[in-house]
C-alpha cells in the first residue's frame, strides 16, 4: 500500500473510532495496513481486529507476480504471514491494540455477532472471494461507520476489478456513499440499510 493510501485509510480509522467499536482489517498479509488501524484504535481507546488466513491470496502463491518465498513454511511448504505479523505489531508496540483472527474470511464472518465501526476489505481479488469478504462483513458496519476497499481499479488496465466491482455493489445498494477516494483507496460511509 503506498503511504499516501495508508495515511487515508489511517484518517479513516482515526474518524471511525470516535464510534467506539471496533475496527476489522480483512486481509492482513504481513501487517502494514494492521499497524495503522491498531494505532488509530489505540488513539480511540477500542480494538482493532484483523482476519486472514495467513496462507496468502492467490497472487501470493509460487509462480504468481507478488510471490515472496521468504514467507513459506519450510515445514510445511506453504506460505504462512503470521509470524511475520506478529514481528510487525511488536515492533510497532502495537500487540495490545489489536487482535489477530486467523481463519478464512467467509468462515469468521459467519459466526461474527458485534456491530462494527470500520471495515476495511483487502483480502483475496477473485470475484469470489471479495464478494464472499463483502457479503460476510458490510452488513456489521453500523450507521455512520466506514466501508473501505482497497485495490479499486475502474479501468482493467490498472488492475483486477473484483473490487471494484464490490465498490460499486455498495454504492448500487444504496446503503453506502462515497466518502473519499485516494488512489485505489476508497472510504465509504454507511448511509442506509441493506447491503
Amino acid at each position: 500500500m503506498p503511504v499516501h493510501e495508508g495515511l487515508a485509510l489511517h484518517a479513516a480509522a482515526t474518524g471511525a473510532g470516535a464510534l467506539g467499536l471496533p475496527l476489522l482489517e480483512v486481509g492482513t498479509y504481513c501487517g502494514r495496513s494492521a499497524v495503522l488501524l491498531a494505532d488509530a484504535a489505540r488513539a480511540a481507546g477500542i480494538i482493532a481486529l484483523t482476519v486472514d488466513h495467513h496462507r496468502g491470496s492467490e497472487e501470493q502463491q509460487p509462480g504468481w507476480e507478488y510471490h515472496d518465498p521468504s514467507v513459506v513454511d519450510p515445514e510445511v511448504g506453504l506460505m504462512d504471514t503470521l509470524p511475520t505479523f506478529r514481528r510487525t505489531l511488536h515492533r510497532a508496540g502495537l500487540e495490545d491494540h489489536i487482535v489477530a483472527i486467523v481463519g478464512r474470511s467467509p468462515q469468521v464472518a459467519a459466526v461474527w455477532g458485534g456491530p462494527l465501526g470500520l471495515v476495511f476489505v483487502d483480502g483475496g481479488h477473485t470475484d469470489e472471494h471479495a464478494n464472499a469478504d463483502y457479503e460476510g462483513w458490510a452488513p456489521h458496519v453500523v450507521q455512520d461507520g466506514l466501508l473501505v476497499i482497497h485495490d479499486v481499479f475502474p479501468d482493467p488496465a490498472d488492475g483486477g476489478q473484483a473490487p471494484y466491482r464490490i465498490y460499486r455493489r455498495a454504492l448500487d445498494s444504496g446503503a453506502f456513499t462515497e466518502v473519499s477516494a485516494t488512489d485505489s483507496l476508497r472510504v465509504l460511509r454507511r448511509t442506509g440499510a441493506g447491503v
